[in-house]
Order: structure tokens, then sequence, then C-alpha cells
């Protein structure tokens, strides 16, 4: 018998935005595809008509476009196993449902909300199975004749997976290795529900694994408890041969104290949750998301690849081609995974370094150009060169380099008390002097000429420099001086310091008019 084909899916539900953890989910299972050659398949699952929430689809489908993970068929992908909208396999599911009610696989039940939560006042921690079902309203404890005439007036009804008790579950997952859970432990879960004549998320995804030929199912560890209802279901249909191996991954858990990464971490401590900026059709909340917070789509793929997986060795930056054949879902850690998020943050500074000047400045020209800068792309590339390995993102270039383009208008005072010493006016002034003399305005000319006019005088360097900084830049904060003096070219320069000496020189007041 051949090898069987490796198709994964994700599989995720239209109920708002997408979480980070679908993200890595989503991310393992590509690694995991393209590293055996195999297929990712996108499926929604919109079972749950009441959780629907319109633009969640498109939002999730517009996330992986700009993380760079690609699926192979799908919503949205196309592909010869469709549909893959769950909504759209109605009829589908109603076949298996038969199925299992003819086998004697699972049976109608007819209890009503206010009758289950009445057992539970009765029985402490009741749970529909062999030892309860008896005593319920369902098709094993009343007439079939009964059961028809209930069902053809129209009374509401679920479908229950019938669990045989004394069983020994047996779940082989790539991460956690055997696990083995007795089915007494088990409830009869609810598979099909009349009211909306749609199954529920474990039939649903039974058989749409088994008709998509799914081979392996790699999803969150929350889904675990889940596994063994699953395989009693396989083993239900009689698909044994074509169960899927499983690979549950780690939470990811708060970047401090205990419990699951929410939503509410990201609100306070002030990073993002989601991929992108999420607008809360209900509510007209507005969530951050990591494109809208300026990071790169790699650093955003390299950070989570590396959130309960590593590769064993000390590298630590790898585009997606490049995590392909080094991820080992078998390596995953079975614990899990703190959410370091100013791990994000070191990434993304580190693909700013990767990235050549040219590259950011053609993120950091339009917020240039909003702020009036009219100077050419190659100026702007320039200064980018300069201050690119400062920041941890582009919008922080702003900020920090606004004084290339825009003379100060007022000095930073603690720098002023700093920097500005009695003889400070004197020396620029003499300083400006040099500069007007200097034809040749390049950064290595000018270097050697005041120096040299530093030493001959025998100036502090110390103190020429910074009150320097200061006239061209406003405050203590820059590259090096002949950097910025090169760039601002001689008559700006010469302005600026005539102009700060002016204003450092009159009464305290008027500074910073």
């Amino acid at each position: 018998m051949s090898e069987r084909k490796v198709r994964v899916r994700f599989a995720p539900s239209p109920t708002g935005a997408l979480h980070i953890g679908g993200v890595r989910t989503a991310l393992y299972n590509y690694l995991f595809a393209r590293q055996h050659g195999g297929d990712l398949v996108f499926r929604i699952e919109d079972t749950d008509s009441n959780r629907f929430v319109p633009g969640a689809e498109e939002y999730i489908i517009e996330s992986f476009k700009w993380l760079g993970i690609q699926f192979d068929e799908g919503v949205s992908f196309g592909g010869d196993k469709g549909p893959y909208r769950q909504s759209e396999r109605r009829d589908i599911y109603k076949q298996y449902v038969k199925q299992l009610l003819d086998a004697d696989k699972a049976y109608i039940a007819f209890d009503t909300p206010e009758e289950l939560e009445a057992k539970r006042n009765e029985i402490q921690n009741f749970q529909y199975d062999a030892k309860t079902r008896g005593m319920m309203r369902n098709s094993l404890t009343l007439p079939k004749e009964e059961v028809e005439q209930l069902m053809a007036l129209g009374h509401q009804y679920v479908v229950r997976f019938k669990i045989e008790p004394g069983q020994t579950v047996l779940v082989n997952d790539l991460i956690r290795g055997e696990v083995r859970v007795q089915s007494d432990i088990l409830d009869d879960k609810v598979l099909y529900k009349s009211a909306d004549q749609l199954p529920t998320y474990h039939l649903a995804n039974i058989v749409d694994d088994h008709l998509m030929e799914i081979s392996h199912v790699i999803r969150g560890e929350e889904w675990l408890p889940s596994a063994p209802l699953h395989v009693l279901l396989y083993e239900a249909f009689g698909w044994q041969d074509t169960m899927p191996q499983f690979a549950h991954l780690p939470l990811l858990l708060k970047p401090d104290g205990k419990g699951k990464l929410s939503k509410r971490d990201g609100d306070r401590l002030g990073f993002p949750v989601f991929p992108l900026e999420w607008h809360d059709p209900k509510t007209g909340d507005v969530s951050r998301g990591y494109r809208e917070d300026g990071y790169f789509p790699e650093a955003v793929i390299n950070f989570l690849a590396l959130l309960g997986w590593n590769p064993g060795t000390e590298q630590e930056l790898f585009t997606l081609d490049e995590l392909v054949p080094l991820f080992d879902i078998t390596k995953c850690s079975k614990a899990g995974a703190k959410f370091a998020y100013e791990k994000g943050i070191w990434f993304n500074h580190e693909y700013i370094l990767k990235k050549s000047a040219e590259e950011i400045a053609e993120l950091f020209e339009p917020i240039c150009r909003e702020h009036g800068v009219k100077d050419s792309k190659e100026r702007i590339v320039q200064v980018v060169s300069m201050m690119k390995d400062r920041v941890n993102f582009v919008k922080e270039l702003w900020p920090l380099c606004s004084f290339f383009f825009e003379a100060p208008t007022q000095y930073d005072e603690k720098t002023v008390k700093k920097r500005w010493k009695e003889d400070s006016a004197a020396q620029l002034t003499e300083l400006i002097g040099v500069l007007e003399g200097i034809d040749d305005f390049s950064l290595e000319n000018q270097e050697q000429v005041v120096h040299a006019w530093i030493e001959q005088k025998e100036y502090k360097l110390g103190n020429i420099m910074n009150a320097w900084r200061l006239t061209l830049v406003g405050e203590g904060k820059g590259p090096g001086m002949f950097d910025i003096s090169a760039f601002l070219g001689k008559e700006e320069t010469i302005l600026r310091m005539r102009r700060a000496i002016e204003v450092l020189e009159a009464p305290h007041s008027a500074r910073g008019q």
C-alpha cells in the first residue's frame, strides 16, 4: 500500500478576529504540509450560526495573505473536495447522522433545556451517559411510535453519540505520545441539532476530515479532550484505516502570571493579539493588529514559529522557506509557551536591520511627506541608512529623524543646562568661521579640518561637539556630528548655528519661542 499523501487543514470559525494562537496553528500546519510535499486545506467551520460575525471570514483570509501563509485549496482557493464551508454541507452531514442512527451508534433525544437543568440540579456532576441516559427522554427509553410522533409534530431534538462504557480509547499524539482514556468518563455528545439542521463541531469535523482525506490534524491543546470522542467516531463509521494522526499544540500563555493568552493581556500590557486590526461590527470596538502596529509579516512568522518549538540551534532568524525543512512537529513542547511579546519587538528590530535602507525608506517616505518633507527620495534613503538601527518600528523614525528635515524651533532645557557652557557661543561663532572657509563640505574633509582647529585651539572636543549638536538638532540625539552637518550642507548648518546662538544667548524666557 502506497504511503498516504500528507493533507492538513486549518479550520477557523468566523466568530470574530483571528487570535494569534490560531495563526501559529495555521503556520505549523503550513510548515508540516510544505515539508512533506502535502496540501494545506482552508475550511470554514460555521455550524454555530448564532456566533457568526459578518466580515470575520474575509478578515481571516486577508490575515493569511498578509502573513504569506498560502493555502492549496478551500474556501476562496478552489479544490475538488468542497464545499469547504460547513454551512453548505448540511445534506452531506444528514447522511452520516442517519448512518449512525441506523447502526445503533447514536440516538435521538428530546430533553428540553429545562429538563436537563432540572437533572443537573438533582444529580451532582450530572452528565448524559450510559448511567443516566435511561432516565431521560430519548429514543432508547421511549416507544418507537412516540419517537416518530414527536418528530412528525416538529418537536425539537438532538442526536447524541452512544458511548459504550468499559472501553479504553487510545489516542496516538505526535507531540504527547500515547494518551489512554476510559470511555466511562465521556458523555454522549450532541452530534446534530434539529433546530438549525446542522451538526455540532464533533460530527462535522470528523466527516469533513474523512471526506477531504485529511492525514494529520494539527490543532490547539484545547481540543485534546475531544480527541477520544473523535477516535470513537472514526471507529463507529468504520474509518479506522483513514483516521488522521493527531498533534495537539501547546497553549500560548500569558506573558505574566498563569493561564492562556487573552485579548485582555494585550490591552493591559500594550501589544496586539490579532494579526490585523479588528473592527467589531457588534460593539464598534477596535482592536490592535500586528500589521497596523508596524510589524513586518516575516517578523511575526519568525516570532510565532519559535513559540513552542525550536530547531535546537542558536539560530533565531529564519525566513518562512528556511523554516520548512527544519520544522519538526514531534519536537514541539508539551508545556504551554509563554507569550514573550517583547521578543516579537526584538524580531521586528532585527528585520529592520536585515532590510536595506531603500526598503525601509519606501515605508518611511509617506510619513515624511505627511510632515511636509519635500526632500528627494535619495535624501530620505540617506537619513534611513544613518538611523534605522536605532528603531524597532518604521513609525519610530520620524520623532528620531525629523531634525534632518526641519530646523529645531526650540532647544531641550535639560540638554541646554548640561551642554551649553559659558564659552559655547564664542567657540561656535569661531566654528562658523572655520566652516565658512571649507570648500569641500564632505564628511571626511569637515572632520579633518574641524578636529585640526579644535586641537590647535586646545578646546575640549566634547564641549564643542555637544554644543554643536544642540544647535543643529535641538537636543542631545542623532548620529555622528559630521554625518549631520554633511547631510544638512554648509548653508543650512551655519544658518541653524547662528539662530541657536542667538536664541541660547538671549534671556532665558526667550528660549523656545
